[in-house]
């Protein structure tokens, strides 16, 4: 019995790592080892940074209506705890959206806030 080559899926995975390694310079997009090393980093990164992504944005959502809150004369503890005794039920993406977009709105919702 002749003995069994994986030449198309070979071909085909090969195939696949060189098409997404293009715009890599060098031999980063030509190499087989450059290309591959290359492309498996960048799928190695992508993963972790999808992740982190999630992190960043809430970081960068809760540092927005900090700022708005001590416009209003409160920290974001205390407006959070707020919103939440007032039974508002609106996650930090929206709040910091109507921060940098509504501010009169902000101010509305700070004043609920602030009687609850």
């Amino acid at each position: 019995m002749p003995r069994a080559r994986s030449n198309v899926p070979r071909l085909k995975r090969k195939k696949q790592i060189m098409k997404a390694a293009r715009g890599g310079f060098g031999g980063r997009s030509k190499l087989w080892k450059a290309a591959k090393e290359n492309v498996e980093r960048g799928w190695k990164y992508a993963y972790r940074d999808r992740k982190a992504k999630k992190r960043e944005f809430r970081r960068l959502w809760i540092t927005r209506i900090n700022a708005a809150a001590h416009q209003n004369d409160m920290s974001y503890n205390v407006f959070i705890s707020g919103l939440k005794k007032a039974g508002i039920e609106l996650d930090r993406k929206v709040l910091a959206d109507l921060a940098v977009h509504d501010p009169a709105a902000f101010t509305a919702l700070a004043d609920k806030a602030r009687s609850a």
